[in-house]
């Protein structure tokens, strides 16, 4: 892009606080696992000076994935910082996870960043893009992000950077295909015996000069002779493409009137086109050899954040009200301006404690601030925000992150980030405002939880920490959702796949020692009785002193869905006398709730008392209670219980080339197909009712059939009567212990 080859770089990966936003670039790169982000954060920190020799995955020994877990697993699994310095500017680099489990961790990123490179590999083909990348795509662009796309993994064999861009533009592009077009071009060295050109530099499309590698040193020459034609070819188009997305209609008639516009220009009206979000350049990146000082594309992309990417002044910050909700007028981004600031990722440290990443959208933020901290947390959509918390913290000290080390700041400007420790209660999410005149950011969604996983401490050590060990988890990861269910018992740990559950279980071992066992969640079932039935209850026992005497007749009818239980007196004459009859209605509701054939609540039916016995003395409050459980049981041995279970409401959006696989699995299912919708970019909306206890997995399988395309959301309908087959296997597993629905 332009002719600087020399970076400006902080000591040992230490950059100094940003003075002004106008010398800020937050960049969060994006893509599918595998693509080569962590690598990329790698090269460019080693390009910038931040590290003397780029570190591998492999090896465990890269900056951004410092985590234990990310180092055995070998895949990010949470975001991370990692600030360097070019060009008089601080680039704070942000390295997401790639894997779909992890969505929470990329909307995270997304809303501290003010501009996106996203990374694909050159490996993928046409289907794995769409199927992989889209997802990720579509994210960044629902936050409105401008985008780069970088094309990696071209030193492999049978790559193809042309195939790649056309794939790209073809998936991203939407109906313009020149909003992607490459502003370098690959220059390849011979091939090889495999098939494999190696990437030995390239070719800036506005300054017209070759960027040649090949010596281990980036050295810039004019193109040669036979270059010329294809050079010009895809300069004018790349020129014709970026006037175009900026709408500077003034260049556009300069250019065709056959002025040459100068390179300054041209990456000015670049920048524009950029910022609306309307034109995604393409590069390609390669890391640098063992001897190298630098990999090749690496200088080009640090001058296009530098240059070509927009400032925290240009981004349209989140919207404001007071805490009870009132609007405010949306926050400027201005060091000398009132603070509002937003915690984007917590995390904890064994040493440190809590650690709070925050992006400071107004003000400026300073050791021992006196601020207000005001937050209702994230929740899923479709879930009730929890209750708002206020309180007045004292700010500690502010430092920049750099892997597990940590630097310390004097300040945090508007449009910088930075990392808090001890940040009293603070939640992801979570706003810092003036104590005078405090705000509240509008929250980022998070995706709903949908898998769930039950478990229980291992031993009674752990029972003491598991309460606390997980209320910390879930306020590190919003997309966990924690659930106590009162029916069955459980605690549930909701997650989005099973790479999110196995993470978010070693992080209890390793990170709060806390062992769990993980076992088969349990789905609340209900039982209700088919038919009319009548019981009665006789409680008398003699022991001497005061006895106990109750006898109660009932009578038990089903009611309609969602009746719940109903109690009638029929009594007459007082064979059960009055004060006794609540004792009665007590004891079957409290039958009632611990079950009968499988141990579920009973619902849905009225219960009638219709006669009695009681003696002058023995009888009693108690053994009215216990006479009228015996009832209630005696009438269900006569009868024919149902188990009742939950039925979801059951939303799927797939790909148009998915939609039958996705309808024949939910029949397999027991689901009943609803109907469909058509949805913008060639999707099927699949509406259906599907019983719970058949989408336990769903979120897995679902990712499976549709090759990671599948979305999907569901709701409680409605318990309904399960079919006698799965009934009679529920029961068969109760009696054998086994958890079972």
């Amino acid at each position: 892009m332009g002719d600087k080859a020399h970076a400006h770089p902080g000591a040992a990966g230490g950059v100094p606080a940003a003075g002004h936003p106008s010398a800020v670039r937050n960049v969060v790169l994006v893509g599918p696992s595998g693509s080569g982000k962590t690598t990329l954060v790698e090269a460019l920190a080693l390009t910038a000076g931040a590290v003397n020799r780029a570190g591998r995955v492999e090896d465990g020994a890269t900056v951004s994935d410092y985590d234990e877990i990310e180092q055995r697993r070998r895949r990010s699994v949470q975001l991370s910082l990692v600030p360097v310095a070019w060009d008089d500017c601080k680039i704070n680099l942000l390295d997401t996870p790639g894997y779909a489990d992890f969505v929470g961790e990329l909307r995270a990123g997304l809303r501290a960043a003010d501009a996106a490179l996203f990374v694909v590999s050159a490996a993928q083909d046409a289907a794995s893009v769409a199927a992989t990348t889209r997802a990720a795509w579509e994210e960044c662009a629902l936050a409105g992000t401008p985008r780069a796309i970088v094309v990696t993994h071209l030193d492999t064999a049978r790559t193809s950077f042309d195939d790649m861009t056309r794939i790209c533009a073809e998936a991203f592009g939407g109906e313009d295909p020149d909003a992607v077009l490459p502003l370098y071009l690959p220059v390849l060295g011979p091939e090889g015996a495999d098939g494999h050109a190696p990437l030995t530099g390239l070719t800036g499309l506005l300054s017209r000069r070759i960027l040649d590698y090949s010596s281990g040193e980036r050295a810039e020459r004019p193109p040669a002779p036979d270059q010329e034609g294809p050079l010009r070819a895809a300069r004018d188009r790349l020129i014709e493409g970026i006037i175009a997305e900026s709408e500077d209609e003034s260049l556009m008639d300069r250019y065709l009137d056959g002025e040459d516009l100068d390179v300054a220009t041209l990456i000015a009206d670049l920048e524009r086109a950029v910022a609306r979000g309307s034109f995604h350049p393409v590069l390609t990146a390669a890391p640098a050899a063992e001897d190298a000082r630098q990999g090749i594309g690496t200088v080009e992309l640090l001058e296009l954040i530098t240059r070509g990417f927009p400032t925290p002044l240009e981004r349209t910050p989140p919207t404001v009200t007071t805490p009870s909700g009132a609007p405010r007028p949306a926050p400027v981004c201005d060091p000398g301006g009132p603070l509002v600031a937003e915690v984007v990722k917590t995390a904890s440290d064994p040493y440190v404690g809590r650690i709070s990443l925050v992006r400071v959208f107004s003000g400026t933020l300073r050791p021992d601030d006196s601020v207000h901290l005001c937050g209702h947390g994230l929740d899923a959509t479709g879930h009730a925000p929890r209750p708002c918390h206020e309180a007045e913290i004292r700010v500690g000290a502010l430092t920049s992150p750099f892997g597990r080390r940590q630097h310390a700041l004097d300040r945090c400007v508007a449009g910088d980030l930075a990392c808090v420790a001890r940040l009293g209660g603070a939640e992801t999410g979570d706003t810092l405002s003036p104590a005078d005149d405090p705000v509240l950011i509008e929250p980022w969604t998070t995706p709903d939880p949908l898998l769930p996983l039950a478990v229980r401490a291992h031993g009674k050590a752990d029972e003491d920490k598991l309460s606390q060990g997980l209320a910390r988890l879930v306020a590190e990861d919003p997309t966990l959702r924690l659930e106590q269910n009162p029916d069955t018992g459980q605690v549930v740990l909701w997650c989005l796949g099973e790479a999110h559950q196995e993470v978010a279980l070693e992080r209890l071992r390793s990170r709060y020692g806390v062992q769990v066992d993980a076992e088969p969640h349990r789905v609340p079932l209900r039982e209700t009785f088919a038919g009319p039935a009548a019981g009665r209850g006789r409680h008398v026992k003699q022991s001497g002193g005061h006895g106990q005497f109750a006898i109660c007749e009932i009578e038990v009818e089903p009611l309609p869905p969602g009746s719940g239980i109903e109690f009638v007196d029929k009594v007459v004459g007082g064979s059960v006398p009055r004060q006794f009859v609540p004792s009665v209605e007590k004891g079957v509701r409290a039958q009632a709730a611990r079950g009968l054939a499988a141990g579920h609540p009973l619902v849905d039916v009225r219960v009638t008392l219709l006669d009695g016995k009681a003696h002058s003395v023995d009888s009693s409050d108690a053994a009215f209670q216990t006479a009228g459980a015996l009832a209630l049981r005696e009438a269900a041995s006569d009868a024919r219980i149902q188990l009742l279970e939950p039925v979801c409401e059951v939303s799927v959006l797939v790909p148009d080339d998915y939609v039958g696989p996705v309808m024949s699995d939910l029949s397999g299912r027991r689901g009943r197909v609803v109907g469909t919708e058509q949805s913008p970019g060639g999707r099927t909306l699949v509406r259906a009712e599907v019983p719970e206890i058949e989408v336990g997995r769903y979120a897995v399988d679902l990712r499976s059939l549709s090759h990671g395309t599948g979305r999907f959301d569901r709701a409680y309908a409605r318990h309904e009567a399960m079919p006698p087959q799965v009934a009679d296997r529920v029961r068969a597993e109760r009696a054998d212990g086994s958890p079972g629905a």
